[in-house]
């Protein structure tokens, strides 16, 4: 089967299923609701992040759509018929990171424009330039598309949403936040914090902006290789 109907095929699941509907108005209105409390909270130190704090609840919203995205493929056998129509697992995988990218994509710019105006709007004389807010706001759709495709490779992996939310959450929630201020060792290179880098005006550690966001995607392609070898090597 070509490559663009196993992607509609994947787009249908998506958009019929209300919990992936849900994460993604999640992902938009819990970043924008908490940097916008947060901006109007905010010193000086900077301005940029402070617009964009909320995306630290945001990109739970993120990994949570391309959790569930992948993970409904491990119940009830829906992963045998899936395969039955399209036998090729390298296909189907890459419909299915694409379906997951797409929307996340569009609703990540989107939040990350929205963020911008409602952050320029709290801080007033102190909100940060055009240009400085629209690299953070590309940065942030950026951001939250690689970590729901670094969540859909675990998945895979995984074959458990569960599983995979129980890893990633903690891992957000707790431990990156613990090692989260060591600037400049290897806290820099965790997939969240590395991405993040982009929405501060500036940083003292060893990335920046694009380069943390390479740092992202480069762990985002590793699970998604390991998500596909998985998928290969194991049965349906």
């Amino acid at each position: 089967m070509p490559f663009a109907p196993v992607l509609h095929a994947e787009w249908i699941k998506i958009r019929t299923l209300r919990s992936l509907l849900g994460a993604l108005a999640a992902i938009l209105v819990c970043t924008a609701a908490f940097s916008a409390l947060a901006a109007a909270d905010a010193d000086d130190s900077d301005p940029l992040f402070s617009v964009f704090f909320g995306i630290s609840l945001g990109q739970v919203a993120a990994i949570a759509f391309g959790t569930t995205a992948v993970s409904s493929e491990f119940r009830g056998g829906a992963l045998r018929l899936t395969l039955a129509a399209v036998p090729d697992r390298g296909r189907w995988f890459a419909a299915k990171a694409t379906a997951i990218a797409l929307p996340v994509l569009s609703v990540g710019l989107l939040t990350g424009f929205v963020t911008l105006l409602a952050g320029r709007a709290a801080l007033g004389a102190s909100a940060p330039g055009w240009a400085e807010g629209v690299r953070g706001a590309v940065g942030c759709g950026v951001h939250l598309t690689l970590m729901a495709l670094f969540a859909a490779g675990l998945a895979t992996v995984l074959r458990s949403g569960v599983a995979t939310l129980s890893v990633l959450i903690p891992f957000l929630l707790v431990v990156s936040f613990v090692v989260g201020d060591l600037s400049g060792g290897a806290a820099d290179f965790l997939p969240d914090r590395a991405g993040q880098v982009a929405l501060h005006s500036t940083w003292d550690g060893t990335l920046g902006p694009w380069t943390g966001l390479a740092v992202t995607a480069l762990w985002t392609a590793a699970a998604l290789l390991a998500g596909a070898w998985s998928l290969r090597r194991r049965d349906a």
